[in-house]
């Protein structure tokens, strides 16, 4: 098998996901593109192991680590993701920076009321 077929396909889906993470506003995509992401490296892991010929088949041992871990990472980041949208009502990422804390949401076009002496 020649490695350029699956390095080429993993290239293509890292840069797909890569450019849903740079270029997407809605949380969930983003999610979806670091899967695609970690996808691309499985399909890597085990093109080379299989071209390397591993006998402990390492690479495919690496895979199911990974797979363990994006399990966990999507896991989390979704429940994440749905408990922004429940408080903010939005999950635009863009409009999640007010969230640190001391910052105030700002509020376009109302005027501040004033403060009695």
């Amino acid at each position: 098998m020649h490695l350029a077929y699956p390095a080429v396909l993993a290239a293509l889906v890292f840069c797909t996901g890569l450019y849903g993470v740079l270029a997407r506003r809605n949380a969930i995509l983003v999610l979806m593109s670091v899967e695609l992401m970690l996808n691309a490296v499985n399909l890597n892991l085990v093109a080379f192991d299989v071209w390397l010929r591993d006998t402990l088949h390492a690479g495919q041992a690496l895979t199911l680590f990974t797979i363990t871990i994006a399990a966990a990472e999507i896991g989390i980041g979704l429940a994440i993701v749905l408990m922004v949208y429940r408080n903010r009502g939005t999950s635009d990422v863009d409009r999640l920076r007010d969230t640190a804390e001391g910052h105030e949401p700002e509020q376009t076009g109302t005027a501040r009321p004033e403060v009695a002496a």
